[in-house]
């Protein structure tokens, strides 16, 4: 690949390299997601389940009622309470 002096480009020619450089990886993409759901085609005949479309992580877990519950206690400060604790 020939080297691109950018210093030496303009604005307008500097815009059109990108827009090149912008279809290039579009055109390369769409390619490498046409051969990965090729090879997801091919894999889902062993797995028995149809292959998806996409894939959506799961929800992050939640900390239960109790446990919440819990937190807020051990964040109050010792010593400061009810009178008979001061006393």
């Amino acid at each position: 690949m020939a080297k691109i002096d950018l210093d030496a480009l303009n604005i307008d020619e500097l815009a059109s390299l990108r827009d090149r450089a912008i279809e290039k990886l579009a055109e390369k993409v769409a390619a490498r997601q046409a051969e990965l759901e090729a090879e997801l085609e091919r894999l889902s005949a062993y797995g028995g389940k149809a292959a998806k479309k996409t894939q959506t992580a799961p929800p992050a877990p939640r900390a239960k009622k109790n446990e919440r519950a819990g937190e807020t206690e051990q964040a109050k400060p010792q010593g400061e309470g009810t009178v008979a604790e001061a006393a």
